[in-house]
């Protein structure tokens, strides 16, 4: 796959995208429409199926964790009890727990829009800050997690190690009108079709295009 091949690609990706459910993250913008409830819900996501997020989610929202004043309310133990079975909880409480006294003391208590001052903020890394930007703000970021760092490199778009040099390259070479939505395309890709151990292939719409050591 080359850049003059991405138009194509990602044509075929929106089409299998829109045939399945959205990720989680997308399905918390379109009922909150809060990016503080996104950035939440994309910590919570990490490491963790969609259907746990789900329900873990729901939990903590309904406890008030969806507003600043709401998450401070909450105790590192309630957290842990409200969002478990996601994985690595016990971080995740404590980070939470301690999101709204950074937010209030680094921000005046208002959230950044940028990937960097988000970076600020305890459990986000790049991934959530981009994903939070993208879809929360609904400004231009590349996410890149585990599915998008896989299936870019099996494509041969980018030839990477890791997920934040696969970040920066498709920071050089990705058509801005594209960043918004090609973290939600790959990542439904990978979670439907494109699984690192056993991928879906035949019928695969961008398979012309794969060089994967597990294409069959």
């Amino acid at each position: 796959m080359t850049v003059k091949d991405i138009p194509a690609v990602d044509k075929a990706l929106k089409r299998e995208f829109q045939a399945h459910a959205a990720p989680i993250i997308e399905l918390i913008e379109a009922q909150t429409h809060d990016p503080f409830c996104v950035l939440v819900g994309t910590i919570l996501s990490a490491r963790t199926k969609d259907a746990c997020t789900a329900g873990a989610v729901k939990r903590l929202f309904a406890a008030g964790g969806n507003t600043v004043d709401g998450l401070e309310k909450l105790s590192v133990a309630k957290l842990e009890k409200l969002i478990y079975p996601v994985g690595f909880f016990r971080d995740k409480a404590r980070h939470l727990h301690e999101l709204p006294k950074v937010l209030r003391e680094k921000f005046g208590g208002v959230l950044p829009k940028t990937v960097e001052e988000l970076c600020e903020l305890p459990g986000v890394g790049r991934k959530t800050a981009n994903l939070t930007v993208a879809v929360g703000f609904d400004l231009p970021a590349i996410c890149v997690d585990v599915h998008v760092h896989r299936i870019c490199n099996w494509l041969q778009l980018v030839d990477t190690k890791k997920p934040v040099e696969t970040e920066m390259k498709l920071r050089e070479i990705l058509p801005v009108k594209y960043w918004k939505t090609w973290n939600s395309h790959l990542v439904s890709f990978g979670q439907t079709r494109c699984d690192p151990v056993r991928p879906k292939c035949e019928g695969c719409p961008i398979a012309r295009f794969c060089h994967s050591p597990k294409k069959r």
